[in-house]
């Protein structure tokens, strides 16, 4: 169901409110390079600083400009299991394809409370549910042989995993087959090539044709053509992340003239010695004369 390239979508902001009409000219621009999925409230769309009115029109507003066109995966996660749950309800309500749950941030809890927390969902919204793996974030990994108890819950369907370890992913596909997809844009080609199908991405927003294009090889099973698209795209994976993640993405929307930049704190403006970086970054890749 969710395969290829989903965008990591960023929130643009202007005067401090979520500039709607900048989000409809980036969903716009996702269709027409052919991006498959559009992934609204992530970590990369700042969800942390939206209110719960914010994040909930956000949803209904990218369901309704994409319009049934391609998937809409809806952030819905939270470290308290009641605002999940109401964030997933209302995914369903307005009817995006699927709800996307990070693990619960800073509680940390224990295996079995994951698995908890995420049965209680599942099995109050019918609405694909795909968990969302990353320890850098939440400090806690989600175990393999929990997400193959998961995956036993019939609308559990998938995990961004972006632990950074190929080795998870490995052993998740051995012990069930649940749909995997990278949480790492360095890494797609790695966990496509052990069975993964697709990306949730931070760099699509840069770049959504050639993201798209290394996924569809994978797909496909021609991994050389994959392996020229991973080599091309990886200095640009990196830069998204020399400083926290939406920063640099931000950033080089702006300089690339498609967004203000604008962040919420605490979030804020990148050194000028990365800027500079990115900038360098962006003219090898040939997007800035």
């Amino acid at each position: 169901m969710f395969e290829g390239s989903f965008v990591a979508l960023v929130t643009p902001f202007k005067n401090g409110q979520i500039d709607y009409k900048k989000l409809k000219e980036l969903v716009e621009f996702h269709i027409e390079k052919g991006t498959n999925g559009i992934v609204p409230c992530g970590t990369t769309g700042e969800s942390a600083t939206l209110s719960f009115d914010e994040h909930e029109r956000m949803i209904g507003e990218v369901v309704s400009m994409v319009g049934g066109r391609i998937r809409v995966l809806a952030g819905a996660g939270s470290n308290n299991t009641g605002e999940a749950l109401r964030l997933t309800r209302h995914a369903k309500d307005v009817g995006a394809d699927g709800a996307l749950l990070i693990t619960p941030y800073y509680n940390k809890p224990t295996p079995e409370g994951l698995y908890r927390h995420y049965k209680l969902i599942a099995e109050e919204v019918d609405i694909p549910i795909v968990i969302y793996n990353v320890p850098s974030r939440t400090g806690i990994s989600i175990l393999p042989e929990t997400v193959a108890r998961l995956s036993e819950i019939k609308n559990i369907v998938g995990i961004k995993e972006a632990s950074g370890s190929i080795d998870q992913t490995t052993q998740i596909l051995q012990l069930c087959n649940i749909t995997v997809l990278s949480g790492d844009d360095s890494l797609t080609l790695p966990i496509m090539s052990v069975g993964g199908k697709g990306v949730i991405s931070v760099v699509a927003n840069i770049v959504p044709a050639d993201t798209a294009a290394l996924t569809r090889y994978c797909l496909e099973g021609n991994f050389e053509a994959a392996r020229k698209c991973h080599h091309k795209l990886f200095p640009l994976c990196k830069g998204m992340f020399i400083e926290t993640n939406p920063i640099p993405v931000k950033t080089a929307m702006k300089l690339l003239g498609r967004i203000n930049g604008e962040m919420r704190l605490p979030l804020c403006d990148m050194t000028k010695e990365h800027e500079n970086q990115l900038v360098n970054t962006l003219k090898k890749y040939g997007l800035m004369p």
